[in-house]
């Protein structure tokens, strides 16, 4: 039997009109329905939803600026400048902990600074956690040179958190001064980061103040300002509303009962100075932050190496919102409530971000109409958002000023901050997005072990050499 292709022509072409017809009648639905969801209640909560999106960022920066200026005229106007050091009625003995993997480029110098603490008494202890390179073999060697160290050597890497307990568990002091293995520490750091612990017994943890050394890429430039206008910024303004989500992992000063009292730092956390900050407010310990202690720090100067880090420090955030959540329906945890709620939000607002640049690329692409009246490109709100950024900046630069003396003040790197928000936002939507997708999925128990870092893709601006 032959195959008659004419006869079937007016099918198919019948076939294919249905199906136009289908299609017209579908786009013509969802096109009604779309105009249905934007003038009802669906409509006006997309507007709020914008709307927050738009007004939650400024609402913290101005939250943020304020804090900070009380924080500033309250403990820092008039105070000694950096470099000195204060009046102590004694000088307990510290320890001071510099865990270490594959730090063979840098261990040296690090605890060459360590060396030139202005304090009577003081031991360094560095840990080796399994370190792959020369670590090990320059720490040995370093201790024939410096009776003041002692080596202690993790055979197979554990992570950052157990190669802490290990130095915290072995140290004569009650007072521990944790530094990371790349950071140069100022000498007037310890005694700073002391006095807070003898003038309050009920101060577990004091957070110090890093600075950048890596600044010859756009990435360290902007860097050196936001950890000015977000990272002391915050600190001070949470200093002054009660409770501080995090001391800074690359220098924070302890008291060692504190940590005994929490069981020391987690080894699952994937971020253990999130954790243990959180460990010992949830104990009623109180964390003091002290702007007067240095301590110069390398960062990721690579698109590459700032993602991995702000991942991390985003899944660590995410993780200690599940683990500790059960805890904030305790009355005794109310202090930490603020912390708590504004972190949700802030994953909240990160999502709804992303949702909404989605929604400005498909209209983009497809050239939709997109209800709505907030916008961050350069419109009169982008241009509000951008200047808030900059007042910011502004506001933490000239506090900031004194601790950048070596570097003319930090004012040259204002120039740089107009990149902020083009550059940071949108790596920072895209970080809390994933490090809560990877929080999520973590299995609990998990250890978490060191990774090797971007420290930057020069050395010749190292502040503090």
């Amino acid at each position: 039997m032959a195959f008659d292709r004419a006869s079937l022509t007016p099918g198919l072409e019948a076939l294919k009109n249905a199906l136009m017809h289908q299609f017209d009648v579908w786009v013509s639905g969802w096109g009604q329905l779309a105009t249905w969801l934007d003038q009802v209640p669906w409509g006006i909560a997309g507007h709020l939803i914008e709307t927050f999106i738009f007004y939650y960022p400024l609402f913290m920066a101005y939250t943020w600026i304020t804090g900070a200026i009380i924080y500033y005229y309250w403990k820092e106007r008039g105070t000694a400048d950096t470099g000195s050091l204060p009046v102590l009625p004694h000088y307990p003995p510290i320890s001071i902990l510099i865990p270490c993997y594959n730090e063979a480029e840098n261990v040296r110098e690090t605890i060459g600074y360590a060396m030139k603490q202005n304090y009577p008494e003081f031991e360094i202890i560095a840990i080796n956690d399994g370190s792959r390179d020369q670590t090990l073999a320059i720490l040995e060697q370093l201790a024939q040179e410096y009776p003041r160290l002692r080596v202690v050597n993790l055979a197979s890497n554990q992570g950052k958190a157990t190669a802490l307990r290990a130095g915290a568990l072995l140290a004569n002091s009650e007072f521990l001064i944790c530094i990371d293995g790349d950071a140069l520490l100022d000498p007037a750091a310890g005694a700073w980061m002391v006095r807070h612990f003898l003038e309050n017994p009920a101060v577990g943890a004091v957070t110090g103040n890093p600075r950048i050394r890596t600044r010859s890429t756009l990435l360290g430039k902007i860097q050196v300002g936001e950890f000015s206008a977000i990272v002391g910024m915050i600190k001070r303004a949470q200093s002054v509303y009660g409770r501080i989500f995090t001391v800074s992992g690359v220098i924070a000063a302890f008291r060692r009962s504190a940590l005994h009292r929490v069981d020391y730092w987690s080894n699952d956390m994937i971020t253990e100075d999130i954790d243990i900050s959180w460990k010992l407010q949830l104990d009623g310990a109180l964390i003091r932050f002290e702007p007067r202690a240095l301590c110069w720090v390398l960062m990721p100067e690579t698109l590459k190496g700032l993602w991995r880090q702000r991942v991390r420090w985003a899944q660590g955030g995410a993780e200690v919102l599940l683990r500790y959540g059960h805890r904030m329906l305790s009355g005794s945890a109310r202090r930490m409530w603020p912390i708590y709620a504004e972190c949700l939000i802030s994953i909240l607002w990160a999502y709804l971000m992303l949702a909404a640049l989605g929604v400005e690329l498909a209209a983009t692409l497809f050239e939709l109409d997109k209800p709505g009246s907030v916008d961050i490109l350069p419109t009169w709100t982008g241009m509000l958002l951008s200047l808030t950024c900059l007042i910011q900046f502004a506001v933490s630069l000239g506090i900031d000023a004194r601790y950048e003396a070596r570097n003319d003040g930090g004012a040259r790197y204002y120039y740089w901050m107009i990149w902020y928000p083009l550059v940071y936002w949108l790596i920072n939507v895209m970080t809390t997005v994933t490090g809560c997708y990877r929080a999520i999925r973590k299995k609990r128990g998990q250890r978490a072990v060191w990774i090797t870092l971007d420290r930057g893709v020069t050395r010749r601006d190292r502040t503090g050499n």
